[in-house]
């Protein structure tokens, strides 16, 4: 059976950080990009959303905070989550769920708002609206996390590796200067890791997204 995983997605999206997991841990992987067409082509899902990752087995998983914390519980050796007996599983779990829910789950509405409303004054409203909800998800965690070297102490998790992902969208210069100092530190120490740097420049460049300022 082929050991290979397959991650479906794009550049400078979530799929990303779905990547980087694969990287640290040393499993086989390629990307297939979501606009493949015939046998290559992304799997249907409920969702018709990204990333998606088709296992080894065959299976098909959705959902970024689901394939992050298997992929780290299914390779122990990488260290890439806390035990389910250590005293920092419980934070880990509530920050990569609150992560899913609170942060990225907005910009599917940010990015076009056009999803859910009409008009182009509607539609800066919402925007604006939700830039600032995603700011105080970030103040939210900035104020209740004290990181070490990593946002859970000595080792480096799928959520630091989260993290660094949806922090690359706007409001990205606002998060590093003012919002939340703290994460920051640990995103950009993310970013520079030295397994990750070909990846970084690859597949999500600084300044790929358009609205950062």
């Amino acid at each position: 059976m082929d050991e290979t995983f397959i991650v479906y997605g794009e550049r400078g999206w979530g799929n990303v950080a779905v990547e980087a997991a694969l990287t640290l841990i040393g499993a086989p992987f390629s990307v297939v990009d979501t606009g493949a067409t015939g046998p290559e082509r992304p799997p249907a899902t409920i969702t018709a959303q990204v990333p998606v990752l088709r296992l080894p087995s065959g299976e098909i998983m959705t959902e970024s905070a689901a394939i992050l914390i298997w992929l780290a519980d299914a390779y122990p050796a990488a260290r890439l989550s806390p035990a389910a007996d250590s005293p920092l599983r419980p934070a880990f779990l509530r920050w990569m769920a609150f992560v899913s829910s609170s942060i990225y789950a907005l910009y599917w509405v940010r990015d076009v708002p056009a999803r859910v409303v009409d008009g182009e004054a509607a539609r800066a409203q919402v925007k604006a609206r939700l830039a600032e909800r995603i700011v105080r998800g970030w103040s939210l965690m900035e104020a209740s996390i004290t990181p070490g070297t990593w946002l859970l102490g000595d080792d480096i998790t799928v959520l630091d590796l989260y993290v660094t992902v949806v922090s690359r969208w706007t409001p990205r210069a606002a998060l590093h200067g003012t919002v939340a100092p703290g994460l920051a530190a640990v995103v950009r120490r993310v970013e520079s890791h030295p397994r990750l740097a070909a990846l970084w420049s690859e597949r999500f460049p600084l300044g790929l997204d358009p609205d950062e300022a």
